[in-house]
């Protein structure tokens, strides 16, 4: 009787973009694919992506077998064929998705649509609404949608709409998007590739907060939503039937002996949701947080260096055991170890230069 066939190991393959252009006063190249290290979290390049425009935020299906990338200052987003073999990147095509700075994007649930923040514009930023084909290219724009409200008081920061970001939540009903512009985080219900306001529209931020990102709890009725402006981050309870935020507390992500000036970047959870991370520019390190799982609220842990300069964006590894740390004004990805009981980050385990690094994402392929 013969056995059945062993299974397959799995590769991970990263994917970073990076910031381009002299404008971005950068020295990214285009869209770096690393193959990662499942023992101890380094990084190999096996392919560098040039002559791209800011290529600066990413997102990939749930087969792994497409990549999308905005394209930061300009106007469109790119498609990109990923090898089920090493992970490589062929290029598909470039769509106009209008506006100017496309920041984020995101798949909708059923992958037939995918949803833009842009920036900037002539009239403020706004949400973008894009169908997808079947073999993962994209047709022109279905919807734009404006996000109303009066600006924040910061002078140079608050002109007017700024969305930043724009994840589903993880029922995949709603798409909420922090308002660094107006101070406010908007809910959308998202249907037959169409954005309408929810029940309660947005929630109001405290001004001049800018919120940036949010966090959604993996198994509890949470979101936790990060500040850029004043360093903080505000934890809310979010009712996944009508997408009602309502916010519970805020925290600073400094530690109280810090007196400089810092700006908030990204914010992630613990596979487990135990633990919260944030990161700070300008203080250039990571705050750890522990999350109440009953109540939601937070405590402040430590805030550990980034081992380097301005991390704008970090990412945990698919299994969680390790966190990589984009230091886009250092030129470096650091990762630290993730202590599998505190949630604690470990010294710098291994680091790799990469060119003004601002967004990672994660492909598992069969080896």
């Amino acid at each position: 009787m013969s056995s059945a066939p062993a299974a397959q190991p799995s590769v991970v393959y990263a994917y970073v973009g990076s910031r381009t252009t002299r404008e971005r006063n950068a020295r990214g190249e285009g869209i770096s694919v690393f193959r990662v290290n499942a023992h101890d979290g380094g990084l190999a390049l096996v392919q560098l992506v040039q002559d791209l425009v800011n290529p600066s935020y990413l997102c990939l299906n749930t087969s792994g077998r497409r990549l999308y990338s905005v394209h930061g200052d300009g106007h469109e987003v790119s498609v990109f064929a990923v090898s089920p073999h090493d992970g490589t990147l062929q290029f598909m095509q470039r769509q106009v998705c209008g506006g100017l700075n496309p920041v984020h994007l995101v798949l909708d649930p059923t992958e037939r649509f995918l949803v833009v923040s842009d920036h900037l514009g002539d009239k403020g930023g706004s949400l973008v609404v894009l169908p997808v084909h079947n073999d993962g290219r994209l047709g022109t724009v279905r919807q734009r949608v404006s996000l109303p409200g009066a600006p924040g008081p910061h002078r140079k920061e608050q002109p007017h709409a700024k969305p930043h970001f724009n994840p589903f939540d993880p029922s995949g009903r709603f798409v909420v998007v922090p308002d660094k512009g107006l101070d406010r985080v908007f809910v959308f219900r998202f249907a037959d590739g169409q954005l309408t306001p929810a029940e309660s529209p947005w929630m109001v931020c405290r001004e001049g907060a800018g919120p940036r990102h949010v966090a959604f709890h993996p198994t509890a009725p949470f979101a936790y939503v990060i500040n850029e402006l004043d360093s903080s981050v505000l934890a809310c309870r979010f009712d996944d039937t009508t997408g009602t935020l309502q916010a519970l507390q805020v925290l600073s992500s400094l530690p109280d002996t810090y007196v400089g000036n810092s700006r908030a970047s990204e914010i992630a959870i613990s596979h487990d949701g135990r633990t919260l991370y944030a990161s700070n520019r300008g203080l250039d390190s990571i705050a750890v947080f522990r999350i109440d799982v009953e109540t939601g609220r937070l405590s402040f842990v430590e805030a550990i260096s980034s081992n380097g300069q301005t991390p704008r964006f970090f990412a945990l590894a698919p299994d969680g055991a390790f966190m990589y740390v984009l230091n886009e004004d250092s030129d470096s990805i650091v990762s630290f170890a993730v202590d599998a009981t505190t949630g604690t980050l470990h010294p710098p385990q291994k680091s790799v230069g990469c060119g003004s690094p601002v967004c990672m994402v994660f492909s598992t392929v069969s080896a």
